[in-house]
């Protein structure tokens, strides 16, 4: 026999009544944690930052004496940049991935159904969803980026000198994870867009790896221009200490670039979300 109890309809399911925006977080806090994606991306992404900035870093170091002194000086001017740059720019791929499917895999299984059937108003869904993601990956990328930089200083020390009191390097550190959280989000908003995992990803990846090497094509100035302003040329300056003569914007200043490309991104995904079906 059912109990009273047991037929009682909870908060969320009163007519008239909506979840309020803390129910909103815990819920999709609680399916980010429970989708096995979540703990290999993040796993992924531990091991392969600090596995390949050990592996970098180690043989940059033992071949130091060989190294042109213009290869020497680009290290020495900006150690912090060698060292997140050694690993996060593989880990980062990891990011990606889950980003587009955080969002994506609710549309290829149909989950995204149940989702707006419990909050019809689909934007405070999607800003939730948002609002959780980043909040895990700033957490695991600033551990991860303090984590190769130690790893990266214990092993470059030697040869270069680094530590975080230096000019300009905590902010560097911690910026490490400013750029993957960003990326994530990033990473959501095409995710939404596309609503499928596989185009998302390459959607992705295709901005990350594939357009700066095509835009240095480009001729004179506006190939420096479409360069520097793509979003993860520009986000990825806040993890750097030095930059070149040529580039056109600051690390605060290339941040906010990529801030703007996710929150147009965010905006298009939320417009896209509200007029289409599920």
């Amino acid at each position: 026999m059912t109990g009273a109890a047991d037929t009682a309809p909870t908060p969320a399911t009163v007519p008239g009544r909506r979840p309020g925006f803390g129910r909103l977080l815990v819920a999709e806090w609680t399916k980010l944690r429970s989708v096995r994606s979540t703990l290999w991306s993040l796993l992924l992404l531990v091991l392969v930052s600090l596995g390949f900035t050990a592996l970098f870093t180690s043989l940059t170091m033992a071949t130091w004496d060989d190294m042109t002194d213009a290869d020497r000086v680009s290290v020495q001017a900006d150690p912090v940049g060698f060292i997140l740059g050694s690993g996060m720019f593989l880990g980062q791929l990891a990011i990606c991935v889950l980003g587009v499917l955080v969002m994506a895999s609710e549309y290829s299984t149909g989950m995204i159904r149940a989702s707006l059937l419990a909050v019809p108003r689909r934007l405070p869904m999607l800003a939730a969803k948002a609002i959780v993601f980043a909040l895990v990956v700033l957490v695991v990328g600033v551990a991860v980026s303090f984590g190769s930089f130690f790893l990266g200083e214990a092993i470059v020390g030697g040869k270069v000198p680094v530590s975080l009191g230096d000019d300009g390097v905590l902010r560097a550190v911690f910026g490490g994870g400013l750029y993957l959280a960003m990326l994530g989000l990033f990473s959501l908003a095409i995710g939404a867009i596309v609503r499928h995992p596989a185009g998302g990803i390459t959607g992705v990846i295709g901005f990350v790896l594939v357009l700066a090497p095509l835009t240095n094509l480009l001729p004179g100035t506006i190939g420096d221009y479409v360069h520097d302003y793509l979003p993860s040329e520009a986000g990825v300056m806040i993890a750097t200490t030095h930059q070149g003569e040529d580039a056109l914007l600051g690390p605060w200043q290339g941040y906010g670039v990529f801030a703007l490309w996710t929150f147009a991104l965010l905006v298009l995904a939320g417009l896209l979300l509200k007029r289409r079906d599920a």
